[in-house]
């Protein structure tokens, strides 16, 4: 159900009758009039078209009623004549705005532009001329001040002779003469004329006399005629007033710059020994033009279509539209959109015509028409049987905004290819829109864009080839009130508190269902393609931290705990303006000589303006000036003195930052210009292959004012070709030269007076030859994304290259990268034709450089500047290194493992696992590990078994996870410990040791050979009985073990195998006791005796208090099993069984 401009005839209507567009339009309208009273007027008016017009006229909106008026008649052409204008202070009749009606039946009406009618007033004189003296040289104005409406019947006489008007002699908008560099002819009587304004005859002011003498001593200078603000169209004439009097003879500067807007910035500057200036603003606004008028359009009834208009002009115009005379007031059906476009839905017969869209601003207003026509239904394309109704129409779905229809295929379809078409209105209207089915045999639809609680009826009709059939009968829905969602939130307002800051208000949404939750702020900077946002919980906020002088748009939206509501209405405000806050840009300064100075510069940058510059403040060190233009020229200075001079701009808020102090001396003496200059004094040629580089020297007389140099040229002769350039330049090449060729050239200053004396000089340029090329620009904006461990993408732009960046020749892209690890590594490259390359195969948590350089056929650049990029870690991909593996002095149960961090550590190592077993082929879960932190490289193990073989293996991990393991390193501890840690350091696995109480023996024996023989049979007899005793524990223990499960037999077995050294983990005690064997726990807890080992800064004794995230892998790649095995607390560890 979308808006059509363009109507495409289908198959059933091929047999109608369709209507062509009639041209119906104007060809001349009235214009804005200024009549004269008693005077007869004319407002034209004429209409193109094949039917005669009905032509009628209206005056304020109203119709004029010509049947009985003896004064006013239209003539043939339309056109409305007013034989004699009456115009009094209390009867205004025929002043006025005139619009021409033009109609013709059976078809349509459209107006014309509208145009006023003005009445010139009685001549009033407010000033008249007076008598002067004036000095020769001086200028004068003489005024002649009358009603606005008759300065166009104003002219001058001098001595009863009208005034020969020349750029010297000129009359002002208002109607006064102007008299410039007065001499003896311009003495005389002056008088001011008003021609036909109405009353029969010329109506003369006094005469005046003006004397013109010598002049006399210096005068200060005085404006006559100020500068004032002027508005003028597009198009029209513009005069400036700008006149001064004063002695010696002032010379004016005007100065302007162009802005936005038509906007044009004027000043008259007064030259001479005082300053006096104005600033004037000369706004221009533009009427209504057309960009796009609206088309003649073909439609069906219930269908949509859409009249296009787009107008241009400042001010900005406002639209409205016109159908057959009326306009056009925007309802359910007939709506404005895009603020010009005019939409109508469901087409029906009455709204067949002609539509205009008229634009009207402050400078003018224009129209423009186009005619719509209702295309009848019309004989079916071929006989034979249309579709019967369709059958069951329900309304499967009904929503807040849409219904969802579907029916049966009708009893009679009368062939296969059966479309649809739904015709849907609101319950009482008869203006119904259409939608058609996507394809044949569909037979459901959707309706959108529908009202909420709305009452619709619809209808549906089959179509075959033959044309359209039965239509359904009318289904009546409503669709469902919408109360989930707040609505918008009324009465939302803008307020500008500051330059940097806007207060909103609003009031709550009137529906919803539910409490509002909170608000959402969307606010936007004009011209910016992004919405920001913020969220608030009150019917208030001031936003703060805007930009200075800028037009945001916001909105707000209600959120409940449906969601977000129906958003507001944007609504644009601009923030103050404030004082600059940055200096003008590139002031510099030029001594044009002894007594004047030139200075120029650029405004502030625009973000920095903070609103409208109206001008510029100028400080040196004689006083302060202002200026509005971007230049100021300092005249009447001192000879030979130093000035320092600064700018800086002024909005409506103040003066901003001033520039840096520049400091400019003028000269000593001005030159002499009474002689043509010298001769240079040097001229210089070097040829080159189609062209010759020129230089030269100056004159050496320096006291003669040089305005610039005269440069000729030629084969064989230096007359054919003359270029001039500024005083200031000192060299010039002459372009576009033919090879192997003889020039003659020639060089000569000049002045006013004339050109001085040549120089001359030849060349021979050389021949052609394949030209070196020139290097390309190197590629800028290099950058290295890192887009994983071995990856980065390397991009960057081609300042030789359109602004879009597309590549359009042979060029192609060297990309060169290396790291500096080592420092001799050399550079790796690539080529790419595009403006980006993706390296792989890097090493892991690098960093690397990158440049680019752009080759074209033989030309190259040079190597860009250099990005850097460091690799993502990963983990690492070798194992530790130099693993070795020996024997603490003195401490036979204890080794020290030392190694080397891999060679690819891939990143950051944070720890290592030391992996060890007595059986170098179990499996992995089923050795012993030992967590070191990263910063180790060497690791105590202690409590081993003596006289035993061991495997080692070492695992290194980083943030991304662990490492591969260094190959097995098999070491074997010592047969035998020393005497005196023998009986400290040693641990029994007994059947009879329990968690709870722990059965330890130690002490030392006296073997003494000079004791008695009693000690000898008392120590006999002990020693007998401790072996008894034993012996019977032995066997009550092996009766209980009998009792326990095989599986608790393994777990008491292993838990005996780790404290013999082929244990899982390591306590802290060197005196570790097997576990309880009659402890129904799955989890065995081994508790140590605490002895601290000893304190050794290299070196780790197991197990060093950490916790269980020093040996946890950072993800998890880690083996199950052994995450399992690295959960321990304090010195607490619990072995899990499997």
């Amino acid at each position: 159900n979308g808006c059509y401009s363009v109507l495409i005839l289908s198959s059933f209507f091929i047999g109608s009758a369709v209507r062509n567009f009639s041209p119906f339009q104007f060809s001349m309208e009235p214009s804005d009039t200024l009549a004269v009273r008693g005077a007869p007027t004319l407002l034209n008016c004429s209409i193109h078209s094949e039917f005669p017009a009905k032509i009628e006229w209206k005056k304020d909106g109203s119709f004029l009623s010509l049947a009985s008026d003896d004064r006013r008649q239209v003539l043939a052409d339309g056109s409305l004549l007013i034989s004699s204008v009456v115009h009094s202070k209390h009867n205004k009749p025929d002043e006025g705005v005139y619009q021409c009606v033009a109609t013709i039946d059976n078809l349509g009406t459209i107006i014309s532009r509208t145009a006023r009618l003005s009445v010139a007033g009685i001549p009033r004189y407010l000033s008249q001329p007076e008598a002067a003296s004036v000095r020769a040289g001086d200028s004068h104005v003489l005024n002649c001040e009358v009603n606005p409406d008759l300065v166009s019947f104003i002219r001058w006489e001098q001595n009863k002779e009208p005034v020969e008007l020349d750029q010297r002699v000129f009359t002002l908008p208002s109607g006064a003469l102007v008299i410039s560099n007065a001499t003896e002819a311009d003495a005389g009587l002056y008088r001011c004329v008003i021609d036909n304004a109405g009353t029969g005859t010329d109506i003369d002011c006094e005469f005046t006399s003006l004397f013109c003498t010598e002049s006399g001593e210096e005068r200060t200078l005085e404006f006559l005629m100020e500068p004032q603000h002027v508005s003028k169209v597009v198009g029209e004439s513009v005069l400036l007033p700008c006149v001064v009097t004063g002695y010696p003879t002032a010379y004016l500067l005007v100065i302007q710059t162009f802005e936005e807007s038509f906007l044009s910035r004027n000043k008259c500057l007064v030259c001479h020994t005082h300053w006096i200036c104005f600033v004037l603003l000369l706004f221009f606004s533009a009427s209504p033009q057309f960009l796009k008028k609206p088309a003649n359009i073909y439609a069906h009834e219930a269908t949509d279509i859409t009249f296009e208009c787009e107008v241009t002009g400042s001010p900005a115009p406002t639209i409205k539209w016109v159908k057959n005379g009326d306009a056009v007031i925007p309802s359910d059906y007939f709506k404005i959109i895009k603020e010009q476009n005019l939409l109508v839905l469901g087409l029906v017969k009455s709204d067949e015509g002609f539509y205009q869209c008229l634009a009207e601003n402050d400078a003018g207003n224009v129209q423009s028409s186009a005619q719509l026509i209702i295309l009848d239904q019309g004989s079916r394309g071929s006989a034979g049987p249309t579709p019967s109704a369709p059958r069951d129409v329900v309304a499967s779905l009904v929503s807040t905004r849409f219904i969802k229809l579907t029916w049966r295929l009708p009893a009679e379809p009368h062939g296969d290819d059966v479309t649809y078409s739904v015709y849907y209105s609101l319950e009482g209207n008869n203006r119904e829109r259409i939608v058609n089915t996507s394809r044949p045999g569909e037979m459901q639809v959707t309706i959108q864009n529908l009202m909420p609680d709305t009452k619709y009826s619809f209808r549906v009709v089959a179509h075959n080839r033959n044309g359209p059939g039965e239509s359904s009968a009318p289904l009546r829905v409503a669709t469902q009130p919408e109360v989930q969602v707040p609505g918008p939130a009324p009465n939302l307002q803008a307020v500008v508190t500051s330059p940097s800051t806007v207060s909103l208000s609003w009031d709550m949404p009137l529906t919803g269902n539910g409490e509002i939750q909170n608000y959402k702020i969307y606010y936007m900077e004009k011209g910016m393609d992004s919405e920001q946002d913020l969220d608030v919980s009150t019917l208030s906020y001031t936003m703060t931290g805007l930009k200075k002088f800028t037009e945001y748009s916001f909105r707000v939206v209600a959120y409940n705990k449906h969601g977000p509501g129906v958003s507001t209405e944007d609504i644009s405000v601009r923030t103050y303006c404030d004082v600059p806050s940055a200096p003008p840009q590139n002031m510099t300064f030029e001594v044009l000589n002894s007594k004047s100075i030139m200075v120029r510069w650029q405004p502030p940058p625009a973000d920095a303006q903070n609103g409208e510059i109206i001008g510029y403040k100028i400080r040196y060190r004689k006083g302060t000036r202002k200026s509005e233009a971007f230049f100021l020229y300092f005249s009447g200075l001192q000879r030979g003195t130093e000035y320092m001079l600064r700018v800086s701009a002024i909005t409506v808020n103040g003066t901003g930052p001033a520039t840096d102090w520049t400091t400019a001396e003028t000269f000593e003496s001005d030159l002499d210009e009474t002689t043509v200059p010298a001769v240079p004094s040097s001229l210089h040629v070097r040829p080159l292959v189609n062209s010759i580089v020129v230089s030269w020297t100056p004159p050496e007389n320096q006291d003669i004012v040089v305005r610039g140099y005269t440069i000729g040229y030629g084969i064989g002769s230096p007359h054919a070709q003359t270029i001039k350039v500024d005083y200031k330049q000192r060299y010039y090449t002459i372009e576009n030269l033919n090879p192997s060729s003889h020039y003659v050239i020639t060089l000569k200053a000049f002045n006013n007076v004339g050109e001085g004396i040549p120089v001359y000089e030849s060349a021979i340029t050389r021949p052609q030859s394949v030209p070196d090329p020139l290097p390309m620009l190197p590629p800028v904006g290099v950058q290295a994304s890192v887009l994983s461990h071995d990856t980065i993408k390397v991009t960057w732009a081609d300042n030789s290259l359109p602004k879009n960046q597309k590549i359009t020749d042979a060029r192609y892209y060297t990309v060169r990268w290396k790291t500096n690890i080592p420092a001799n590594t050399k550079f790796k490259v690539a080529n790419t034709t595009t403006l980006t390359h993706t390296v792989t195969g890097l090493k892991p948590n690098t960093l690397y450089e990158f440049s680019v350089m752009v080759t074209k056929g033989r030309r190259t650049s040079t190597w860009s500047m250099t990005a850097h990029g460091t690799t993502f870690e990963t983990i690492p991909s070798s194992a530790p290194k130099d693993v070795t593996v020996v024997s603490k002095e003195g401490r036979p149960r204890t080794i020290i493992v030392n190694w080397q961090p891999p060679s690819e550590a891939n990143g950051k190592i944070t720890g290592y696992i030391i992996y060890y077993s007595t059986d170098v082929n179990a499996e992995v879960h089923d050795w012993v590990i030992e967590p070191v932190v990263g910063n180790r490289l060497t690791h105590q193990i202690q409590e081993l078994t003596l006289d035993t073989t061991y495997y080692f293996k070492i695992q290194a991990r980083n943030s991304k996870g662990m490492g591969p393991m260094s190959d097995a390193v098999q070491f074997r501890t010592p047969k035998a410990e020393s005497s005196d840690k023998m009986a400290n350091d040693q641990g029994n696995c007994s059947l009879f040791s329990y968690s709870t109480n722990i059965f330890h023996v130690s002490g030392k024996t006296d073997m003494s050979m000079s004791g008695t023989g009693d000690n000898h049979i008392l120590v006999i007899v002990i020693i007998v009985s401790v072996g008894a005793f034993t012996i019977i524990l032995v066997v009550v223990g092996a009766f209980l073990c009998t009792r326990r499960t095989t599986t608790q037999q393994k777990k008491k077995r292993a838990a005996c195998k780790s404290a013999n050294g082929s244990h899982k983990y390591k306590g802290n005690s060197k005196d570790l006791k097997p576990p309880d064997l009659w402890i129904h726990h799955e989890r065995l807890e081994l508790k140590p005796i605490d002895k601290s080992p000893e304190p050794n800064p290299v070196m780790t004794d197991t197990p060093i208090p950490r916790t269980s995230q020093d040996i946890t892998p950072v993800d998890g790649s880690m083996d199950p099993m052994l995450q399992r095995r690295n959960s321990y607390h304090g010195k607490n560890f619990d072995l899990k069984t499997p």
